[in-house]
């Protein structure tokens, strides 16, 4: 087997101490390494050091999903506490005949109990949301049903009652703070629906983007919800038999037209993130158009992946052995990416969603 399709070879010690516990002070002003995957060359600078180069005429592609307060805290009816983790945004649906005067929506949820739970037991959550187990579903995930009194909206009660789910590996012993609820968003955020941040875009300020734009570059936002499953672990030797998981997508018609006028025109097609690389890579077509999709994207990248879209990627350091790494390893070939982690690693960049930056340019 290829040494770039096995598991282990993604492996890499990250000591304690440089993984982000909090948001860099000022977005723009986290660390950023250069790779020039044709020369091999790297660079230190600092985030908004990128103008430097993105050209005019390029496309930057952007991922404004935004993250909703999906963990949550609920009491059983016998007054133990339970922890509900909300794995998409819930859907309405129509009860009133069964169930007057109550909203309902249904989703999947991540269920923490010190007993384990039946279907069919109710979970209060505030005083105005009853939560009803479904379904197991096994391993602590369930299909549940929110009520919520019809004189509340779901937002109002989740603003209420969740916090925003910070990643496992920030574990700080204040937990969320209000300053998460600013920074564990981009400033673009606007489309509800992510469990997790698109977290290459959180070195984005207003002030940058603007600049950007001034310089001759364009702005293309796509959707990618962000679902708990960019944190699974990958239990495979070899990567190729892993199975990603699923998130929903959007990619309106203004934006695929938009990167398709920039390829034509000989300008780069950025992608911030590896979401945004997922959403492009998926939607292109047989003659490699990127074309508008409203649905569900499973596209799973490896090394030996042809990339049709994009050129240029601006990431974070990722997990080690993660689905993540491959993505990028597929774009500037596992070596590389790993002396680019061994080097930030040495000059003691901070890794993950709080962590520095990197852009692999050709």
């Amino acid at each position: 087997m290829q040494d770039d399709l096995i598991l282990q070879a993604y492996d890499y010690t990250l000591p304690e101490k440089n993984i982000a516990q909090h948001p860099a002070d000022k977005r723009d002003q986290s660390r950023l390494l250069v790779l020039d995957k044709t020369t091999g060359s790297i660079e230190h600078l600092h985030f908004s050091d990128i103008k430097q180069f993105v050209g005019p005429g390029d496309v930057l592609v952007i991922n404004d999903t935004k993250v909703f307060p999906a963990r949550l805290e609920g009491r059983k009816q016998t007054g133990g506490r339970v922890e509900v983790f909300l794995l998409g945004y819930p859907v309405s649906f129509d009860d009133s005949s069964a169930d007057p005067g109550f909203f309902h929506y249904r989703c999947e949820a991540l269920i923490k109990s010190s007993r384990k739970p039946q279907p069919g037991a109710i979970v209060s959550i505030g005083e105005n949301c009853r939560c009803t187990l479904l379904e197991n579903s096994g391993r602590g995930k369930w299909s549940i049903q929110l009520s919520i009194p019809d004189a509340y909206g779901l937002d109002q009660i989740l603003a209420k009652s969740g916090d925003i789910p910070l990643p496992p590996y920030i574990s700080r012993n204040d937990g969320t703070s209000a300053e998460d609820a600013t920074r564990y968003q981009t400033v673009y955020a606007e489309q509800v629906g992510a469990v997790a941040a698109p977290t290459a875009g959180l070195h984005f300020t207003e002030s940058l983007l603007a600049d950007l734009q001034g310089q001759g570059v364009e702005i293309a936002p796509i959707t990618l919800h962000v679902g708990y499953g960019t944190f699974s672990p990958v239990e495979v030797t070899d990567i190729t038999k892993h199975r990603i998981h699923r998130e929903h997508i959007a990619i309106p018609p203004k934006s695929a037209d938009l990167v398709n006028e920039v390829k034509r025109a000989g300008g780069k097609v950025w992608a911030v993130g590896t979401t945004s690389v997922r959403a492009l890579e998926f939607s292109v077509d047989s003659n490699g158009m990127v074309t508008p999709v409203y649905g569900w994207c499973d596209l799973y990248i490896t090394p030996g992946f042809r990339y049709r879209v994009i050129d240029n990627l601006i990431t974070n350091f990722h997990l080690p052995k993660s689905s993540l790494m491959f993505l990028v390893a597929a774009l500037c070939g596992r070596k590389q990416l790993l002396e680019c982690y061994q080097s930030a690693i040495g000059l003691d960049y901070r890794f993950y969603s709080y962590g520095d930056a990197m852009t692999i340019i050709s």
